[in-house]
């Protein structure tokens, strides 16, 4: 390895072709549901006269539906030996149903558009996770999900941004925005199928019969199942970024300015999630992980204790600093300890339970803050991160393997 080589500059160019492919193919595709999901309530609301009640019922079904769909794709990708097809039906859903946002009349084409688009959420998610690793080397899967996970991310505030932008330019027209948000979705499904070719399966891989069957599940093994509980109690304590706004406004943040709450956590997370990916790849994973459990802690105890917009944005920034340095870094610690037959099932598990876990986070969150105030809030989630970082401790000393750095 030559001196230097572990520079994240130098390690772009050796990241495979593939994975750049499946990291634009998110930011496009983010991009794409940004726009029309940063709208979509005040449309409901204001244009369609639809009830708040309604709204929560909706994101709600729609989110569920995804954590869901997620453990049956994956399980479906092992059991075929095939990723990519589902990912192209999952993004291939998404893709279809944008032109329906615009087009649509009634709240009940919204509905059925939005529960589409998260059915296909869930179907690409656990396959495409494992696509990923299939594709990086080993000695680059820190860096190659990393690399996803910050294209990703920069979907994620380019959406909101764009709909400002157009809504602006438009005069408030909300059909012609959504109109706009159906180009780069398509783009997305094109490049998928089109730049992305799918690794033949390895010869000497244990064929999966049925890959949710008890059996099967003891195949993932002790070192996966420890990172999966480890994840979970963490997303006890990584509530949504809901809070995050409402804390902002506690401390005066005007309404106009709210958006930048979640730009600058995007923006962090996206300019922090490769350069950890790379780091981790030369250096114990779950050293690099328990840094950013925390980055987390000092999240909360800033925002549990500021008083000031000044140290709301402190926390936000540390709050994005920590998501850089754990979401891609769990994805690669799944793959590191899942046998590779059954990584879409493990992705589709990891996937399942953090979404629950962070529903109930979410769920105590909000009775603490109403019940305590936000400082109980923020300070539950510390708590909960300091159990999980005791957990990573422990994982070294039950499986000290995990997480070890993989050498070129």
């Amino acid at each position: 390895m030559q001196e230097g080589s572990w520079l994240p500059v130098r390690r772009l160019r050796e990241i495979p072709p593939a994975v750049w492919a499946l990291g634009f193919v998110s930011l496009l595709m983010d991009t794409s549901s940004e726009i029309i999901h940063a709208l979509l309530p005040v449309y409901l609301v204001t244009v369609l006269g639809t009830s708040m009640l309604t709204v929560g019922f909706i994101e709600g079904i729609a989110e569920a539906t995804a954590s869901i769909t997620k453990v049956f794709s994956g399980a479906l990708s092992d059991w075929l030996g095939k990723r990519k097809v589902l990912a192209v039906i999952g993004y291939g859903l998404a893709a279809f149903t944008k032109p329906v946002f615009p087009l649509a009349s009634s709240i009940g084409w919204l509905v059925a558009a939005r529960f589409i688009d998260r059915v296909g959420k869930g179907i690409r998610g656990a396959p495409r996770d494992a696509l990923v690793a299939d594709i990086a080397p080993t000695h680059l899967r820190g860096a190659s999900f990393g690399l996803r996970q910050s294209l990703d991310t920069v979907g994620a505030f380019l959406g909101p941004s764009l709909a400002i932008g157009l809504m602006w330019l438009t005069a408030n027209n909300f059909q012609a925005v959504f109109w706009f948000a159906v180009a780069p979705a398509f783009l997305a499904l094109g490049l998928l199928i089109f730049s992305v070719h799918e690794p033949g399966r390895l010869p000497q891989l244990r064929k999966v019969c049925f890959p949710l069957s008890l059996s099967e599940m003891k195949h993932l093994g002790p070192a996966y199942w420890w990172v999966v509980c480890i994840a979970v109690v963490f997303t006890l304590g990584r509530f949504s970024e809901a809070f995050l706004i409402l804390r902002a406004q506690a401390v005066g943040l005007p309404l106009v300015l709210v958006p930048l709450v979640l730009v600058l956590m995007n923006v962090v997370y996206a300019l922090t999630a490769y350069p950890a990916g790379v780091l981790s790849d030369h250096a114990n994973r779950t050293v690099i992980l328990g840094l950013g459990f925390s980055f987390l802690v000092a999240a909360d105890l800033v925002l549990a204790f500021t008083s000031g917009i000044g140290g709301v944005a402190a926390g936000v920034a540390l709050w994005g600093l920590h998501m850089g340095f754990t979401q891609g870094l769990l994805a690669s610690l799944v793959a590191d300890t899942a046998p590779p037959e059954l990584r879409g099932t493990a992705y589709g598990i990891f996937n399942l339970l953090g979404g629950l876990a962070l529903l109930i986070a979410s769920v105590l969150a909000g009775a603490l803050w109403d019940r305590v105030g936000p400082q109980a809030t923020f300070l539950a989630g510390a708590a909960f991160t300091t159990v999980a970082l005791l957990g990573l401790a422990a994982i070294q000393r039950f499986s000290p393997i995990v997480g070890q750095a993989h050498k070129s």
